[in-house]
C-alpha cells in the first residue's frame, strides 16, 4: 500500500492532489522563471518553481530556462537523491515508531465516514493504516488511487540536465519526512482530515494546477496551493514559512559567493509574501520575473 512512487508525494508537499492531469495543455508553455540580481544589477542566480507530476507530452522547457540552466553554476533542489528504495526505507523507519489509537479514532466524527468510504473504494484494510503515525497515514491516504507520474516532473528533468555538474539540496528526503514526524499530534490530525476532505476534488485541482503552472499563471497557482492543506495556519507555518526561512540561510551564501545557483523547488515556495522571491528582496536582492 505504501508505494515506491511515494517520493512524488514528498515532492508535492505544497501541491495538493498530485495526480496526473487528464490531458496535456496546449503549447506554448511558459512556467514562471525569475532572475536574481545583486545590488550592482548583475545576475546572481535564478528561481524556478517546479511541479512534480505532469501530463504525458507536456512541453515546458523554454529558451529562457535553457539559458538559465546553461549559465548556472549549481542546481539547488529540495531533494537531490530520489532513490525510491531509500525513501521508502526512511519512511518506514519513522512512520511506525509511535503509532496511536485506530486511525478512525483520531478523526472528528464527520471525517470517519469519509475515510471508511475511501478505504472501501480502494480496497485497503483500515488495520494497515492503524499501525502508522498520523502524519504517515495521511501521506498514505493521499496516495490512494493516485495516478501521478513523477517521471514527468520538472524537477527530475532538471536533475538529469545537471548530470556531472554541481547539485545542492536544501533538505533531503529524510529531513522532509522529519518535518512531518515532528508535527504536534493535533496538526497531524488536521493534516489527515484535510487530505481526506480533498480526495474528491484532487484530480480536478491537480489538472487546474498543471494548466496554471504551464501558463505561468502564478496568481491562480497561489489560490490553488493556499487552500485545503495549507489553509491550516500551523501546517502553513511548518510546511512553507519555516522551511523557506531555513532555505534562505543556505541560499544567501551561494549568491554572495558568486556560485550563480538555479534554485528549482516546489512552485508554492515561490509565491506570496513568504515565498523565496519576497525573502530575497528583503535581503537586498532584486528578483525580477523574466518568464
Amino acid at each position: 500500500m505504501i508505494r515506491t512512487a511515494l517520493l512524488a508525494l514528498f515532492a508535492c508537499l505544497l501541491v495538493q492532489g498530485c495526480r496526473q492531469a487528464e490531458r496535456p495543455v496546449e503549447p506554448p508553455a511558459a512556467p514562471a522563471l525569475w532572475v536574481i540580481e545583486d545590488r550592482r544589477g548583475e545576475t546572481a542566480g535564478w528561481l524556478f518553481g517546479t511541479i512534480h507530476a505532469l501530463p504525458d507530452g507536456a512541453r515546458w522547457q523554454t529558451p529562457a530556462l535553457d539559458s538559465a540552466v546553461a549559465a548556472a553554476g549549481v542546481l539547488v533542489v529540495e531533494v537531490r537523491d530520489l532513490d525510491p528504495k531509500r525513501l521508502v526505507a526512511e519512511f518506514a523507519r519513522l512512520a511506525q515508531d509511535r503509532p496511536g489509537p485506530p486511525l478512525a479514532a483520531r478523526l472528528p466524527p464527520a471525517e470517519r465516514q469519509a475515510l471508511a468510504e475511501l478505504l472501501e473504494r480502494e480496497r485497503v484494510s483500515a488495520s494497515r493504516l492503524d499501525r502508522l503515525e498520523t502524519w504517515a497515514a495521511a501521506l498514505a491516504v493521499a496516495q490512494l488511487g493516485n495516478a501521478a507520474k513523477p517521471g514527468n516532473g520538472a524537477d527530475k528533468a532538471l536533475l538529469a540536465s545537471f548530470s556531472g555538474r554541481p547539485v545542492r539540496e536544501f533538505e533531503g528526503a529524510a529531513d522532509q519526512l522529519a518535518i512531518f514526524d515532528g508535527l504536534p499530534e493535533r496538526d497531524q490530525r488536521a493534516m489527515l482530515a484535510a487530505i481526506i476532505a480533498e480526495q474528491e476534488r484532487a484530480e480536478r485541482d491537480a489538472t487546474a494546477l498543471a494548466r496554471a503552472w504551464l501558463a505561468g499563471d502564478t496568481a491562480r497557482m497561489e489560490r490553488l496551493v493556499r487552500t485545503g492543506l495549507l489553509a491550516e495556519p500551523a501546517l502553513h507555518e511548518a510546511l512553507l514559512v519555516q522551511r523557506n526561512r531555513q532555505w534562505i540561510e543556505v541560499l544567501l551564501p551561494l549568491l554572495m559567493q558568486d556560485q550563480r545557483p538555479l534554485v528549482a523547488v516546489g512552485a508554492g515556495h515561490l509565491l506570496g509574501p513568504d515565498g523565496l522571491p519576497a525573502l530575497l528582496e528583503r535581503a537586498g536582492f532584486r528578483v525580477r520575473r523574466i518568464q
